[in-house]
């Protein structure tokens, strides 16, 4: 011990012991990367507003392809997709958007940021995003997917 001394002792603690403790406290899920499957997903999109009794249901295709994706909807802009990266931690996805987009729509319909994610398997994945709030009731955005098995 007198060989090494104390200051190099304490800096292996805090390069090496340190890292390795706070690690401990980490969940599995969180360690885990957690992929969607490959393949062409269809299903559908809705913005659910507490305010409008009918709804516009919008019929989409997601593509997955290696933490990319590329998307389509039959309504235009309703979601904005376009194609971009993924990635998933724990509960949420987030999405990134490539595309550039033009001023004259709700750029809260760009499928793009964190969403919650409800379900995942090899087949179906349904996620959504949150917007109400303590002082606003205003919507959540609501995917849900299936994977169009060949």
């Amino acid at each position: 011990m007198e060989k090494y001394g104390m200051k190099t002792i304490v800096k292996y603690l805090m390069t090496v012991a340190i890292p390795l403790i706070s690690c401990a406290g980490c969940q599995e899920d969180d360690l885990k990367a957690t992929k969607i499957s490959d393949g062409i997903y269809v299903g559908t999109f809705v913005r659910d507003a507490i305010w409008v009794d009918d709804e516009n249901i919008a019929n989409i295709t997601i593509t997955f392809s290696s933490n990319t994706w590329t998307g389509a909807s039959d309504i235009i802009k309703y979601p904005a997709l376009c194609n971009g990266t993924y990635s998933i931690n724990g509960d949420k996805i987030i999405f990134e958007n490539d595309c550039a987009w033009t001023a004259e729509f709700d750029w809260s319909l760009i499928l793009s940021g964190e969403y919650d994610i409800k379900e995942i398997n090899d087949n179906s994945i349904e996620f959504h995003r949150d917007y109400r709030s303590e002082t606003s009731d205003t919507f959540v955005d609501i995917y849900k997917i299936y994977r169009q098995l060949k």
